[in-house]
């Protein structure tokens, strides 16, 4: 009977770490959800994309700075800041603002939709405007030359950074992923 109870503790103690797993785990994916719909519709860019550069370059950590100085959500430089800021007409901005979510997604949305507007000859934007947001438009003009100018897969193929690669692809995968839950219907 010993050896039951046990057995019956351990059990219950595994479900409980799991329920909180899975509890902390969505309560940290969607707590931003408001901020990023109302970013990407403000800006013209998909929720969905959004939310993937957010997953990609914080993991949904309004507190999180990069080794460059990033900071928030989507891990704004301070130039790119200072540039949405003068172009939203913000008098006074200051960079450690870009701690509040709403900020930071705002500002990185915008600047996300300048370099999406930026390659729109090609024959897909994105694995180029993710590229420049990672690496800098300089790298990005180094990568895309001969069919890469155009070609979206050679593109991805030339990007000459290992984790410039993994990060335009990673994003690109969960943004298909959030494409098809996110946002949610009931706020479509």
């Amino acid at each position: 009977m010993n050896r039951r109870w046990i057995w019956v503790v351990a059990v219950v103690l595994l479900f409980d770490a799991a329920a909180w797993f899975w509890w902390e785990f969505q309560r940290r994916d969607h707590r931003h959800d408001a901020v990023i719909i109302e970013a990407g519709r403000r800006y013209g860019v998909d929720p969905a994309l959004v939310k993937a550069v957010v997953w990609r370059e914080s993991r949904f950590d309004a507190g999180a700075v990069g080794r460059a100085g990033e900071l928030g959500l989507m891990q704004i430089l301070e130039p790119a800041a200072r540039e949405w800021a003068g172009a939203e007409k913000i008098p006074a901005f200051h960079f450690g603002s870009l701690s509040d979510p709403r900020v930071n997604t705002l500002a990185g949305t915008w600047y996300l939709q300048r370099l999406l507007r930026r390659y729109q000859k090609t024959d897909n934007p994105l694995p180029y405007a993710l590229a420049d947001y990672n690496a800098g438009r300089g790298n990005v003009l180094k990568w895309n030359k001969g069919a890469a100018a155009t070609n979206s897969a050679a593109f991805i193929a030339q990007i000459g950074f290992p984790g410039t690669r993994k990060y335009v692809q990673a994003v690109m995968e969960r943004h298909e992923h959030y494409r098809q839950v996110f946002p949610p219907p009931n706020t479509k």
